[in-house]
């Protein structure tokens, strides 16, 4: 299941309508968006994250 899955990622489907072409854009942004949603607040505890080193 997970090789379907990563097999389905790389391949490229023809696209026949510029509604399909839209369609296809926006998944893609969702997930995007959604892995940048994650990422963001994560970065930003990182960076302003103290060590005990820097506390004393």
């Amino acid at each position: 299941m997970l090789g379907q899955l990563l097999n389905q990622i790389g391949e490229y489907d023809t696209v026949y309508t510029l509604v399909d072409f839209y369609q296809h854009i926006k998944g893609i942004e969702y997930l995007i968006c959604l892995a940048l949603f994650i990422a963001f607040p994560l970065f930003y505890k990182y960076l302003n994250s103290t060590s005990v080193d820097d506390q004393e």
